[in-house]
């Protein structure tokens, strides 16, 4: 007879989810093996945080439902940072939690709870004769509404006996899309006027513009409206190449990119939040500036930005809706030759002047990361941790597009990204993958250097470190706080990675990054750490962020 947590796993396999993460316990054991046997891909992580945040990165990276399997109670619990991060960004992904329902037993907790706290979709399988259905139905609800949903599987409901009739309806794939609507009506015409009007206008591209035939809609109503393209920090990428693009809105903007947005007469947010991060506060966007919001979804609008006139639809049908709709171009709207200028000469932060402030103990991280930009391929998967660090890779490495950088910020923990990278890689298995981490983010997560080695990941992991949590030094250092709860002693983190198996080097000097130059023309059999030991200053990002608050 076929038991509940068998026929689960083959109905999620079935439903489309190819790779599931996890940390391996009694309570999962039979459902993930179920899984395996269906014809998903295991992964094992080492921690079930870093499996939560591997399954997250999957997902964004792929485009996919991806699964997490925990062990009851404990299991879950460890993983709920990483499922925090995926709840706060939607991402599509479903947690397979084993679940005791006896008070008394040292595993329970309240699941349920649990899942609800941090955003994320609570489900059970209830009983053999339905367990099939609503495993089914956990991912059309992950994939269909863009949630994560933590399943709960009772001990004792996983191991009856299925009918037989549900047994043989695990393996039938159910897969659909779901629908996606242009805008219509007074919204559309609102949206089609403001761009026909407009004579600075930018658009700023989010996580919903992400998806299949976005990046086309929204060049081509950008060529018909003159407008200037920019993302949030998570769709960084999507408008890689274009002469127009802006690259990222908000804290990480040049000092051009951002004057530019804030002297637009019209910001239109695609699938974009327009949040503190995207819109530095709201100090992007001018005292006039008329703000226009698409989204899918109607509760998104004015979440972040009150003044926002609302347009709901998908984002892609509905850039093609207002382009037929203004029936040809509305001049050159921001184009000009001027701007076309500044764009090519001074857009990006490299191309930003700056004092090299390295010693010969230690490098300044925007030289480090330009080096390492020209050193790299450009064909490449960047995730990056969180941290006072965090804007030089993220402005500083380009990437080929969104598919190219992974960002889990949305929950701003540190120790995410080496997890993130992992996740990202198995996604984009034709690109290097590269960890840019913190020294505190790294030896929260030193455990999952073992997972790189094991998997056989060609990867980069570059630490900046500066021996410190450097948000709280630089943030307290003014005001002649005691710093040494956040001031930690020289850590050998390229003799740690060694012991894990990778090839490994401390950076000091621009010099010696030589070896990376030889690994990237090598065969790449072990991964690389790069132990980078940078001057610690203030991040421009950091400021910004400060100065909302």
């Amino acid at each position: 007879m076929t038991q509940v947590a068998e026929a689960v796993g083959a109905a999620l396999s079935a439903a489309g989810i190819d790779h599931v993460f996890g940390v391996v316990g009694s309570g999962n054991f039979h459902v993930t093996n179920a899984m395996i046997a269906a014809g998903s891909t295991f992964v094992a992580a080492r921690h079930e945080g870093g499996a939560a945040t591997m399954a997250d990165a999957y997902a964004r990276m792929s485009g996919s439902v991806s699964a997490v399997s925990v062990h009851q109670g404990c299991g879950l619990t460890n993983a709920m940072t990483g499922i925090a991060e995926a709840a706060k960004s939607r991402t599509p992904m479903v947690v397979l939690a084993a679940e005791v329902t006896q008070p008394r037993s040292n595993f329970y907790v309240d699941q349920v709870a649990l899942a609800r706290a941090v955003g994320a979709v609570p489900a059970r399988i209830t009983s053999a004769a339905t367990a099939v259905a609503e495993a089914k139905a956990a991912v059309a609800l992950a994939r269909d509404q863009r949630r994560t949903v933590v399943l709960n599987l009772p001990l004792q409901v996983q191991a009856e006996s299925v009918p037989e009739v549900a047994a043989d309806s695990a393996a039938e794939s159910e897969e659909s899309a779901p629908s996606t609507q242009a805008a219509t009506g007074a919204e559309l015409d609102r949206l089609v006027e403001a761009l026909g009007t407009a004579r600075r206008p930018v658009f700023v591209a989010g996580r919903g513009s992400r998806g299949p035939g976005c990046r086309d809609a929204l060049e081509r109503l950008g060529d018909a409206c003159g407008a200037l393209l920019a993302t949030s920090a998570v769709a960084k990428g999507l408008f890689h190449g274009n002469e127009w693009s802006l690259d990222v809105s908000g804290g990480f903007s040049s000092p051009t990119a951002a004057r530019l947005i804030r002297d637009a007469d019209l910001i239109v947010g695609w699938g974009c939040a327009l949040n503190m991060w995207t819109m530095r506060h709201g100090r992007l966007i001018g005292e006039n500036t008329t703000v226009l919001q698409v989204d899918d979804e109607r509760e998104a609008i004015g979440a972040h930005r009150e003044q926002a006139v609302g347009v709901v639809g998908d984002v892609r049908e509905t850039a093609a809706a207002a382009l037929a709709a203004m029936a040809g171009s509305a001049g050159s709207g921001y184009r000009s030759e001027e701007v076309r200028r500044q764009l090519e000469t001074e857009l990006r932060w490299r191309d930003v002047p700056f004092e090299d402030t390295s010693t010969g103990d230690r490098i300044d991280p925007r030289t480090l990361s330009i080096a390492l930009d020209d050193l790299l391929p450009a064909e490449r998967v960047v995730a990056v941790d969180s941290g006072n660090f965090m804007g030089y890779p993220s402005m500083y490495l380009s990437v080929p597009d969104e598919r190219g950088f992974c960002f889990t910020q949305a929950f701003q923990s540190i120790g995410l990204g080496l997890a993130t990278a992992i996740g990202a890689a198995l996604a984009q298995p034709d690109r290097l993958p590269v960890a840019a981490l913190g020294d505190g983010g790294v030896l929260m997560s030193v455990a999952e250097l073992e997972t790189v080695v094991r998997l056989g990941l060609p990867m980069v992991v570059v630490v900046y470190d500066d021996e410190a949590y450097g948000a709280e030094v630089h943030h307290f250092a003014p005001g002649g706080h005691d710093l040494g709860t956040v001031e930690f002693p020289p850590t050998d983190i390229a003799g740690i990675a060694a012991g894990f198996g990778f090839e490994s080097l401390t950076v000091r000097t621009p010099a010696d990054l030589e070896p990376v130059a030889a690994w990237v023309a090598g065969d790449r059999s072990r991964p690389l750490l790069v132990d980078a030991k940078i001057v610690s200053a203030p991040s421009w990002w950091l400021e910004e962020a400060f100065r909302g608050h």
